[in-house]
């Protein structure tokens, strides 16, 4: 008799237990589309994760577009699965759009216009969010549009940003940084001309951020590992300079490396993040 009392007990806890965890989150998937990119010369691919109940409803969205790191080939934007579960975790509504940043046999694009054939900043500023506007179900505005990148693709997402606050009011850099380099990411860039060589520097728009901010409200966040022995020291300098111009922004440094650990630890608090401020934006 103590023994089936034992089992008992046992069994209604299990199903209590059971009956609290409830049902798993529905999962959201990706789609990989393309169109003809004039600014490229080339079939640019997209992987776009589209949230759960997308198909049977008539809702519009917003969109983070996320640029991945470099060099890399040409296939790396189809690497967002931990995107992808991360917003499956937050149980909000949003696509992610992941362009397509580097081909094969291309020297490191870095996501700036390099001239015919090779304008990246131009494909995935203008042409991207023009065709996924065009062809899915989007909140057409910059209000509803957040470009977040890492790597390579962090410094990407906020040089694309500053040259078009007008398209995009959220940026995040995940383990990024602010000024052209080498494929090696060790050595300052030289694009040829100081006027060129201001442009492609964050840097350079410090000053002119807490008025631009104010006409077009927007958000600018940004994290670094506390061991990225590349990196940490820029974005920490850039940190210093926008709290000296007193520009709002935040900025987080975390334990580890430049790692896709780092990464995949913070990817649902940083789209979170994102997202919340994508809300309160004006288009």
């Amino acid at each position: 008799m103590k023994r089936l009392l034992t089992a008992l007990l046992a069994a209604v806890a299990l199903a209590l237990m059971l009956a609290g965890a409830g049902p798993s989150r529905p999962a959201g998937h990706v789609v990989e589309v393309g169109f003809r990119s004039v600014a490229i010369y080339w079939n640019l691919r997209l992987a776009v994760y589209l949230p759960p109940g997308y198909a049977h409803s008539v809702q519009i969205y917003p969109v983070v577009y996320f640029l991945h790191g470099l060099p890399a080939r040409a296939t790396a934007y189809r690497g967002i699965d931990f995107l992808r579960r991360a917003l499956d975790q937050t149980g909000r509504g949003a696509l992610i759009v992941a362009p397509q940043g580097a081909r094969s046999g291309d020297a490191d694009p870095e996501y700036l216009d390099w001239g015919p054939g090779r304008r990246w900043e131009t494909a995935i500023a203008r042409e991207v969010p023009a065709y996924v506007d065009s062809h899915f179900r989007t909140i057409r505005n910059r209000g509803a549009r957040a470009i977040v990148g890492l790597s390579a693709g962090g410094y990407g997402a906020v040089l694309v940003a500053l040259h078009h606050l007008g398209r995009f009011s959220v940026f995040e850099s995940w383990s990024g940084y602010f000024h052209p380099t080498n494929p090696q990411g060790t050595q300052l860039l030289d694009l040829g001309s100081p006027s060129r060589n201001a442009r492609a520097s964050a840097h350079t728009f410090v000053s002119s951020l807490q008025r631009a901010f104010a006409r077009r409200p927007t958000f600018f966040a940004f994290y670094v590992g506390r061991g990225d022995d590349r990196f940490r020291d820029e974005n920490e300098q850039l940190n210093r300079e926008l709290v000296s111009a007193r520009v709002a922004h935040v900025f987080h440094v975390y334990p580890g490396g430049h790692r896709q650990t780092v990464w995949t630890a913070h990817a649902r608090a940083w789209l979170e993040l994102a997202l919340d401020h994508l809300s309160q934006a004006r288009p």
